[in-house]
């Protein structure tokens, strides 16, 4: 069962910039991560119970880098807290969704992540994920 919106992922060119940016806004840093498996960096804002996720790439070949190339920067998925990442996986399956990921794999603040296609959800890249705390 989808419980939350964990958070909503934003594709930066420049990590640094946005970190400014969005601290000029008023929000505060909670932290920064590399995400070697993924090939980007990481730093979350947290409003409430959402964060903000920014996502900047780390090599030319990330997908960052390539959805940055293709779209530009901005918003770049929606994630969806679960209790039961394998069991939403299953269920989504089971209702036509596409799944980009068919096992949950490691994510950025320990969590574990799957994503579903935009395909077959309206063109949202949707990522499901349940936090390890």
């Amino acid at each position: 069962m989808i419980k939350n919106l964990s958070h909503i992922g934003i594709a930066v060119k420049d990590l640094d910039e946005a970190i400014k940016m969005y601290e000029s806004l008023g929000l505060t840093l909670d932290t920064t991560e590399e995400v070697p498996s993924q090939k980007l960096k990481v730093a979350f804002f947290t409003i409430g119970d959402t964060r903000i996720e920014l996502l900047a790439a780390t090599s030319e070949d990330s997908p960052i880098a390539k959805f940055i190339e293709k779209k530009g920067e901005g918003i770049q998925h929606i994630a969806l807290g679960v209790d039961d990442l394998k069991a939403e996986l299953q269920e989504k399956s089971d209702k036509g969704f596409q799944l980009i990921d068919k096992e949950p794999r490691p994510g950025a603040h320990g969590a574990d992540i799957a994503f579903l296609h935009p395909k077959s959800t309206k063109g949202v890249l949707i990522e499901l994920c349940k936090d390890k705390h």
